[in-house]
C-alpha cells in the first residue's frame, strides 16, 4: 500500500442496475416506458441557452411553490435536490447525528446502509416477515431516527396511512422519513400528516411517474423547520443544486397534471395484466402499488430465468442477497415490452 492510500475512504457504494445495449428491453431500473410530458418537449424547443451564463435561482422558489400547490403546502414546506438520492443523502445528513442508531428495514432500498457508512451512522435493521411485512411495533424502541420505505424496494409492498402514522406518533424525539419515490403507482400519501407532525419527512421524485428519471430532480416535503435545516446543510458543501434547465423542466412536469394522471393510470393496468399473467405462469408476484413487480416461481431459480432473459436482450433485476435471492423484479414497461417478455418467459419453461 502507497503512503497516502491510507487516508483515502473506503466504501462499499451503491450498485444500480445493468445499462444495457439500447436495443435491449430495460426493465431493470423502474424507468418510465413512456416519454415526458409534451410540455416538457415544449420547454427544451424554446429554452434560451442564453440563461445558462448565469446561476440558476439558489431557492428554486417557482418550482417550490407549484409543487406546494400540488400538495396545498407552503414553498416553506419545500426542499429541492438532485433527484431523491441527493435529498436522502442530504437528510442522512441533516437529521441523524445522535448516538443511537437509526431505524429501517433489513429487506429495503440498499442506498441506506451506503448512506449510513459514509457518514458513520449507526443503524439496526428490523427484520421484514417471511411475507417481507413490516412490523409497527419493531420502530418503538429507542433510535436516533426511522426510514420507510412506503411502497417498498424491492418488495412493492405498500402500507396503509395508518400504519405510517403510528410509527410516527411513537417515535416524536425522532425524525421519521417516509421515502414516496413510488407512491403515485397506487399508494397513500403520508403528505397530509405533515401539518400534524413536525418530525415528518416525506421524499419524492419525479424519476418513476413523471419520466424524468435523465433530469434528477427530487424533492422532500416536511415542516418548515425540518425544511429550514436541509437547506442548511445543502449550503454548507453545494449553494446549486438545480440547473436552469431542471428547474423549467419540472415545473412544466408538474402543471401538466393530465398527462401525469393518464400515464400512469396506463402503467397501473399494464402492471396488474402483466401480474395475472406471469401468476399463470406459475410466478408467485407480490401485489403491487409500484412501477415493478416482485415475482418468484417455484421450479426455476430467479437467476436462472434472469440470466436467460439476458440472451434475449430482456433484462430484468437479480438481486444476489440473503432472503430474496430468488427473486426477480420486473419493471412495467409499455404493453409490447411486457408481452416480448411473457413471451420469453413462455419459451423457458418449454425447454
Amino acid at each position: 500500500m502507497k503512503s497516502f492510500e491510507k487516508n483515502l475512504f473506503k466504501a462499499d457504494p451503491y450498485i444500480a442496475g445493468e445499462q444495457p445495449a439500447i436495443d435491449s428491453i430495460k426493465l431493470n431500473a423502474n424507468e418510465n416506458p413512456y416519454p415526458p410530458s409534451p410540455a416538457v418537449q415544449e420547454v427544451f424547443k424554446n429554452f434560451n441557452s442564453e440563461i445558462l451564463k448565469k446561476y440558476p435561482p439558489i431557492d428554486g422558489l417557482e418550482l417550490r411553490e407549484a409543487i406546494a400547490e400540488n400538495f396545498e403546502l407552503k414553498a416553506e414546506n419545500v426542499f429541492l435536490g438532485n433527484g431523491s438520492d441527493d435529498v436522502l443523502g442530504s437528510s442522512f445528513r441533516a437529521f441523524f447525528n445522535g448516538d443511537k442508531p437509526i431505524l429501517f428495514a433489513d429487506i429495503t432500498y440498499s442506498f441506506y446502509p451506503v448512506w449510513c457508512n459514509l457518514l458513520n451512522i449507526p443503524y439496526e435493521n428490523p427484520k421484514v416477515d417471511e411475507n417481507f411485512e413490516l412490523n409497527a411495533d419493531d420502530y418503538k424502541k429507542p433510535n436516533g431516527g426511522i426510514v420507510i420505505a412506503n411502497p417498498n424496494a424491492p418488495t412493492s409492498i405498500c402500507k396503509p396511512l395508518e400504519f405510517i402514522e403510528y410509527i410516527i406518533k411513537a417515535n416524536p424525539e425522532s425524525v421519521v422519513i417516509v421515502d414516496e419515490a413510488y407512491i403515485d403507482f397506487g399508494g397513500v400519501s403520508a403528505v397530509s400528516l405533515i401539518p400534524k407532525y413536525e418530525n415528518l419527512l416525506v421524499v419524492q421524485t419525479s424519476s418513476k411517474s413523471r419520466s424524468l428519471a435523465g433530469m434528477r430532480v427530487g424533492y422532500a416535503l416536511g415542516s418548515k423547520i425540518l425544511i429550514d435545516t436541509l437547506f442548511g446543510v445543502k449550503d454548507c458543501y453545494n449553494s446549486y443544486p438545480m440547473d436552469s434547465v431542471a428547474l423549467k423542466v419540472m415545473l412544466a412536469s408538474v402543471k401538466d397534471k393530465e398527462y401525469f394522471n393518464n400515464t400512469v393510470a396506463k402503467i397501473c393496468k399494464t402492471r396488474d395484466n402483466t401480474k395475472e399473467q406471469l401468476r399463470k405462469l406459475g410466478f408467485k408476484v407480490m401485489d403491487s402499488k409500484t412501477n415493478f413487480l416482485f415475482a418468484t416461481h417455484p421450479d426455476y431459480s430467479a437467476k436462472e430465468i434472469f440470466e436467460y432473459l439476458k440472451t434475449k436482450k430482456i433484462y430484468v433485476r437479480y438481486f444476489s442477497k440473503p432472503r430474496i435471492d430468488n427473486y426477480l423484479r420486473i419493471t412495467v414497461g409499455t404493453d409490447n415490452e411486457m408481452q416480448a417478455m411473457l413471451d420469453a418467459l413462455k419459451l423457458f419453461f418449454a425447454k
